[in-house]
């Protein structure tokens, strides 16, 4: 008799990798005693169905390398796994690595292991890691958290992103000069335009799915954010990047309202993939410009969270001050002293 679904509390499509065991766990069997183990077609096309939702894979297995990586390719699937860790350490960090390279948090990664220990000993260490056992695998593209409110063609394409990134992570480490030149040997462009009603899907995905660099933590629902694009008092505007390694897709969003004499930006967010690259100071000192142009002063909400400090330091660096508090929310103004600058290494273009 197989176990109930699992019943969980956390947010639907929170999940943004799964990182798997293998032997007995994705595959039956233990490789290392068997080469000839087998994937059930079954738990081949769960892993393609969770890549097509965005939802990234990692592997953290006890084994080695060269066997494991021999059967991910005569099984098809070498190229759905992202940082995979098969070595010999702990779970735990394992999974520890896959966040960092990743560049998610921990409560946005599921481990899947048919041995109790290893479970517990990833949720000892790591609480924040949603552990689960091969009985919870056929309930898992049900469970809230593997199933995101929208499903964009960019979440489809999110492996292929990641992939992209790695070789730029490759090529930086092998760079020695300067950080600041690097960035400038990338030839980075940054697209700003209003969104669209094609584009409402991907800003919603993008105010679910950014915490860390995110000014107030609000998700907008579809409905509101049709009706933001139309109103004739707010701007919906998305910003996409890209640069000689190819695409990184619409990794930014900024809400404006006209209040009276002022520009409020209501929502400012952009993708934890591009935490580097100056994406929130690019559309800081777009909305600056624009505000300047009109005679409008800038102003800001701000709610602080445990997670978004950085995007707090962002507002701060490019000259904007604390204008008192309200309902919870923090008002910030610039001072309209500091210099409007984007960062050199950053061509932004804006689009009609």
């Amino acid at each position: 008799m197989s176990a109930a679904p699992r019943v969980e509390s956390r947010a639907p499509g929170s999940i943004k990798c799964v990182v798997w065991d293998l032997d007995d766990t994705l595959w039956d069997g233990t490789i290392m005693e068997d080469p000839q183990v087998v994937c059930s077609a079954q738990l081949l096309a769960l892993l393609r169905e969770l890549d097509q939702r965005g939802i990234l894979l990692s592997i953290a297995s006890r084994n080695e390398w060269d066997v494991v990586r021999r059967k991910l390719e005569e099984l098809g699937i070498d190229d759905l796994f992202l940082h995979a860790q098969v070595g010999w350490g702990s779970k735990s960090e394992s999974i520890s690595i896959i966040a960092r390279e990743l560049g998610i948090g921990l409560d946005s990664i599921a481990f899947v292991d048919d041995q109790p220990f290893e479970r517990d000993e990833v949720a000892m260490a790591l609480p924040d890691v949603l552990c689960l056992a091969p009985t919870d695998i056929p309930y898992m593209l049900q469970m809230p958290s593997m199933n995101p409110l929208v499903l964009t063609p960019e979440a489809s394409g999110r492996r292929v992103l990641y992939k992209a990134a790695a070789r730029r992570e490759a090529a930086e480490r092998g760079f020695s000069g300067p950080s600041e030149e690097f960035l400038r040997s990338l030839h980075i462009e940054c697209r700003i335009r209003a969104a669209s009603e094609i584009d409402i899907d991907r800003v919603q995905e993008l105010t679910v799915r950014t915490h860390q660099l995110n000014s107030t933590g609000y998700s907008y629902s579809r409905d509101e954010l049709v009706q933001l694009t139309h109103s004739p008092t707010h701007s919906v505007m998305i910003a996409s990047l890209s640069d000689r390694f190819g695409d990184y897709g619409s990794v930014g969003v900024v809400l404006l309202a006209r209040e009276g004499d002022a520009l409020m930006i209501k929502l400012l967010l952009v993708s934890c993939r591009v935490i580097s690259r100056g994406v929130g100071s690019v559309l800081l000192a777009y909305v600056l410009k624009a505000g300047q142009k009109d005679g409008f002063a800038v102003r800001a909400e701000f709610v602080p969270t445990d997670r978004n400090r950085i995007m707090e330091i962002t507002y701060r660096l490019s000259g904007f001050r604390s204008a008192g508090v309200q309902d919870g929310i923090h008002l910030l103004q610039h001072d309209a002293t500091t210099p409007v600058v984007s960062p050199p290494s950053v061509r932004v273009i804006l689009e009609e």
